[in-house]
């Protein structure tokens, strides 16, 4: 049957439910340059406006998961489970969460994608570390996951190229912020990437893409309908992203908390927000018969040492020197610092995520442009968070990096996303929400 972009953009301005064989053209179209930009975005402004039903939304996510190449995982034994965070400013979880989860028998067989923003993403992460290969060819892949429970490499440009290429529209055509849009775009890359169940950490917060309850409850519904409809066990945790995550951001002073996180020294809210996640995936990988039990086994690998133990055997087996769990100075080093200092006495009252993230990407610890160098050794560490009291000229963070001009525009950044009141104040909940399963 022959289609008609004009047509198909005629009835969804209408209001009307595209056909999975209309959704299917224009994603293919697109995908091969056979619909121009200009088309493609009036399907998208009328998508933005009139929205996309559950059926709608999974043929799209379906059809954007399989424009490319999809990861076979069936070679590694046991039930695999991914995880997806919608991103927020010091999000350092896989690096904690894939090695718990590993350590209980879950195999982890991740691909993640670099950063553009505030700081670099999970593979520029583990790109601090000496040595550390983030591409391994797929038997390789397969098989060390088979051998020691889990391999995290970066993303293949292969997978979903009708999303990456509809995502760049979408950015330049002011259509990013629909839900519709938004669950497809993420699911697809999860689909595609092959794990039989998937934990999703829907960020909510003045940092997050999701500024209010509401709205992350609608987005991770969606989510877990697509991954129900597709077969896949899903699980959505909303939490919360109104100051920034743990106390570090920028690339090698996460994986240093990582670590530290691992020994059982880490930030209280990273600290739980690791075992919640990782006690999820414990569950859905079937080695728990409830999501309680599989935080007492979360807890449980954090404490005997079981999970900082396999984090070891993860750096060695991508090529990575071990030794760094036990020697930060084997990380890229920064020989500048400037620090933020409260100018009264009381309460921090509020961290402004987002200010943090602009602060330590201007340090050179995130990226403008995907072209951009990452300073591997830049960020900043955060002393106070939310309901910290604090003295007049006391620290509320250090800023890291090699670049005197980027810091001190850090440091102005920096120092505005701190809010000091003088009545107590209660730090926000972490976790919002558990929805699925």
């Amino acid at each position: 049957m022959a289609f008609n972009m004009n047509d198909i953009i005629y009835k969804k301005r209408q209001g009307n439910e595209l056909t999975s064989e209309e959704i299917e053209y224009f994603v293919k179209g697109y995908t091969d340059s056979s619909i121009p930009d200009y088309q493609a975005s009036a399907l998208l402004m009328a998508i933005f406006f009139r929205g996309l039903s559950r059926k709608e939304i999974f043929t799209l996510t379906n059809a954007m998961r399989y424009s490319g190449d999809t990861v076979d995982l069936s070679p590694i034994s046991g039930i695999k489970v991914d995880k997806h965070s919608s991103g927020g400013v010091g999000d350092k979880t896989t690096l904690i969460v894939a090695p718990i989860a590993a350590s209980c028998g879950i195999p982890i067989a991740k691909m993640s994608g670099r950063g553009l923003g505030f700081t670099g993403g999970t593979v520029d992460k583990m790109e601090s570390i000496p040595g550390f290969r983030t591409s391994l060819e797929a038997e390789e892949f397969l098989n060390q996951v088979n051998r020691i429970g889990m391999a995290v490499i970066g993303q293949t440009a292969h997978i979903t190229p009708a999303d990456k290429k509809l995502y760049a529209l979408r950015d330049v055509t002011s259509t990013v912020d629909n839900f519709g849009l938004i669950a497809s775009s993420i699911m697809s890359k999860k689909l595609a990437a092959g794990s039989d169940a998937i934990v999703l950490d829907v960020k909510c917060g003045q940092g997050a893409f999701m500024e209010n309850l509401d709205d992350a409850t609608i987005l991770a519904n969606l989510m877990v309908d697509i991954g129900t409809d597709a077969k896949r066990k899903t699980v959505a945790v909303i939490t919360d992203m109104n100051q920034p995550l743990g106390n570090a951001v920028g690339n090698s002073l996460e994986v240093i908390e990582a670590i530290e996180t691992l020994k059982g020294n880490g930030p209280d809210d990273i600290t739980e927000l690791a075992k919640r996640l990782a006690g999820v995936m414990i569950f859905v990988g079937g080695k728990a018969s409830s999501k309680e039990e599989g935080y007492a086994m979360a807890a449980d690998a954090l404490s005997s040492g079981r999970a900082l133990e396999k984090l070891k055997e993860f750096i060695e087996a991508q090529g990575g020197n071990p030794e760094v769990v036990n020697d930060y100075s084997l990380f890229p080093q920064a020989s500048l610092m400037e620090t933020v200092v409260s100018e009264k006495d009381g309460f921090v009252k509020d961290i402004k995520a987002r200010n943090i993230g602009i602060a330590s990407q201007k340090t050179g610890a995130g990226r403008e442009t995907k072209e951009d160098p990452l300073d591997l050794s830049a960020g900043i560490y955060l002393s106070k968070k939310i309901g910290s009291a604090v003295k007049k000229g006391e620290v509320l963070c250090t800023l890291y990096g090699n670049d005197k001009a980027k810091l001190e525009n850090g440091k102005a950044e920096a120092a505005s996303a701190f809010e000091i009141s003088d009545e107590p104040v209660e730090p926000p909940v972490l976790i919002k929400k558990i929805i699925g399963e």
